[in-house]
């Protein structure tokens, strides 16, 4: 049977109207204290009359992990009910909404960030300086923060969460042996690596439940060698599938390298290399900007929904044209 970008999917026992997934993308409209503003209603109200499926961007659990000083939180219960006005704006579309919650570790805002944090004491760059390796008490505190961005993301309406591992955030930072020296449990191989991620999950669940659609995020390679794969991102992912109900499949970003070719479609075959190992959907971003390649993808199994970003940042009917 052919499958096109306008067909029906399920996300974790969620209904999409359609296959095609509005990308996380920053506004930089937040307010200093990360409180999202008019421009985030009309913004993501007017994008979601089309789409089935709109990822929220970033969205800060720690004011310590902010990325940018103008990017939203969802750290404090008073971002909870303007966050609110948002879900409702775009559930006025019956459109769900997904909240991206995440923290920069290394490469928090510095602007913004008391003290950086990492799982190791290795700078990004000079501009972001050296973190502090975090201590395990530290490492309870970030998960703790996690558990409660989970439960305000219930309060605020979202529909899921997508947990940001990708890009060379705080959770990617401990995955990958490119920036996790770490000798503790929370270091080492795939399993130590991956424990700091597989308790943040885990406190998301207590408060979620499990009928409550998690994505995450992922960087499928650090484009260095030495960093990950997309054959690590399975050994990583593969025990905590039961937990999960997608993967959302980006690159780069933990060091300052960029791919050396940036094409159509350019990271579709890392979706593809991981979504052979899973049963869960997986989600394919990177330039599909176009109705066939989207529909190749698709119809080629390489993956199950596909998430456009910056064309849907400047044209709120870009979606509209490419599903007709």
């Amino acid at each position: 049977m052919t499958v096109t970008v306008n067909d029906t999917a399920t996300l974790g026992g969620l209904k999409l109207k359609n296959r095609l997934v509005m990308a996380p993308l920053q506004q930089y409209k937040g307010t200093l204290d990360a409180f999202p503003t008019d421009h985030h209603i009309a913004h993501y109200g007017r994008r979601a009359r089309h789409v089935g499926l709109i990822i929220l961007e970033s969205t800060a659990v720690s004011s310590n992990g902010r990325l940018w000083p103008s990017d939203i939180g969802i750290y404090k219960a008073e971002h909870v009910q303007p966050l609110k006005k948002i879900t409702d704006a775009i559930h006025a579309h019956e459109t769900p909404v997904f909240v991206q919650l995440s923290h920069g570790g290394r490469k928090s805002s510095p602007e913004v960030t008391r003290s950086l944090i990492a799982p190791s004491a290795l700078p990004f760059d000079d501009h972001y300086g050296t973190p502090e390796a975090l201590t395990q008490a530290g490492i309870r505190g970030v998960i703790e923060d996690y558990r409660l961005a989970a439960a305000r993301s219930v309060e605020a309406g979202f529909d899921g969460i997508e947990i940001h591992a990708a890009h060379g955030f705080l959770i990617h930072q401990f995955l990958s042996p490119l920036t996790n020296a770490r000798s503790d449990e929370y270091g080492g191989d795939s399993e130590g690596r991956s424990r700091f991620l597989k308790e943040a999950l885990l406190a998301i669940r207590q408060e979620v439940g499990r009928d409550y659609p998690v994505l995450i995020r992922i960087s499928a390679t650090d484009y260095c060698e030495g960093g990950l794969t997309p054959e690590e991102w399975v050994r990583l992912l593969k025990p905590l599938e039961a937990e999960l109900d997608g993967i959302h499949v980006s690159s780069g970003g933990l060091l300052p390298i960029k791919p050396a070719d940036v094409h159509p479609a350019y990271q579709l075959p890392h979706a593809a290399a991981i979504k052979q190992h899973f049963r869960i959907p997986v989600i394919a971003v990177g330039k599909l900007h176009t109705r066939s390649l989207a529909n190749r993808a698709l119809e080629d199994r390489l993956a199950d929904l596909i998430a456009i970003g910056s064309p849907m940042l400047d044209d709120p009917d870009f979606a509209g044209r490419l599903l007709a």
